[in-house]
């Protein structure tokens, strides 16, 4: 899954976007003008092949909402968590809610998924993560993402957990260097491995694995460890979606070698797909040197996260239900 340039697509771009390797496109603020600039752009990409290529974002509020003007303002999920404290029923109905209407209005303009829910914990110790995590207990994020994940259902939309096995307890950024944490499997297990175990069972349709490395359970980072996603994800707890790498030209990943052998490594380790965002030298150099063999079971796994449904923008802000949840969203963001 790569990135683009800017606002409409690039001849060399539509040349990279035919490659055989090539699964989707993720979208950034550097590709949103307005809802008419990015309804084009979706609808572009989406007609250049069949099946058609999966385009996906990251919309989880707060920090990290790459559409923001015509799109409702969604506050930080740990919000959510704070209110949960309080009132628990609330809370639940609000993270469907929420769910539903950032599902909604991404598929107004023709997304297929967002990179959501966070089901990583916070520690209160990581600013990358911090309020975009939940709450601190395992428990309370499981309940509140499994509503969230209702409403995206709703919407026509599956959700993508991350970041397994968890990045809440490590102060480094993946972005800017390799995090380590120092954790016994046990530890981990009782703690972060909890919220990822009870939305498998809720049947959550992809993971994102972290840029992280736990040197008590592997020599390599999660998103690049047999370990982790073919003995511990897949095996021991039974997860049968889609595992999608973090994105490879992160400094998190660069331990593992040129951008060729990290995306080899990830897809060896367990990753059905791997994200190339920001760097398109890398990403021409994986899919110039990438020599692989897509599997039956990665293609099903894909075609789980193609979106469902479509209302456009103008009708959807006319039902009832949009302008309920626009206005509870906008009240509880406060």
């Amino acid at each position: 899954m790569l990135g683009l340039d800017g606002l409409e697509l690039t001849t060399e771009e539509r040349e990279i976007l035919y490659h055989p390797l090539v699964c989707g496109v993720i979208l950034f603020s550097r590709n949103y003008h307005s809802l008419e600039q990015v309804t084009s752009l979706i609808s572009s990409i989406h007609v250049l092949r069949q099946p058609q290529l999966l385009v996906a974002v990251d919309q989880e509020g707060g920090r990290v909402q790459r559409f923001r003007d015509g799109f409702n303002r969604l506050p930080a999920v740990r919000r959510l968590g704070s209110i949960y404290d309080q009132d628990r029923i609330y809370a639940k109905q609000l993270s469907r809610i929420t769910g539903w209407l950032m599902a909604a209005e991404l598929r107004a303009v023709g997304v297929d998924f967002s990179f959501t829910p966070v089901l990583d914990l916070d520690y209160g110790i990581n600013g990358l993560i911090s309020d975009r995590a939940l709450h601190c207990n395992p428990e309370i994020v499981a309940d509140l993402a499994y509503a969230y994940l209702i409403g995206m259902r709703r919407a026509g939309m599956e959700g993508v957990g991350k970041h397994f096995p968890g990045h809440g307890g490590v102060t480094a950024d993946s972005h800017i260097e390799l995090p380590v944490d120092l954790r016994s499997y046990d530890e981990i297990a009782t703690a972060d491995l909890l919220s990822f175990k009870r939305m498998i069972h809720h049947g959550l349709s992809a993971l994102m694995s972290a840029h992280v490395l736990y040197p008590r359970i592997d020599t390599f980072p999660a998103s690049f460890s047999i370990r982790w996603l073919k003995e511990i994800l897949r095996r021991e707890m039974k997860f049968q979606g889609l595992i999608i790498s973090d994105d490879l030209d992160m400094a998190g990943a660069s331990i593992v070698g040129t951008p060729p052998e990290r995306a080899r490594a990830a897809l060896m380790a367990g990753c059905d797909m791997v994200l190339s965002c920001n760097h398109r030298d890398s990403a021409v150099s994986i899919l110039d040197n990438l020599h692989y063999i897509v599997t039956p079971a990665s293609q099903l796994r894909l075609v789980r996260l193609r979106g469902r449904g479509y209302i456009n923008m103008e009708c959807l802000r006319q039902t009832l239900h949009w302008q309920q949840a626009s206005r509870l969203v906008s009240n509880y963001s406060i």
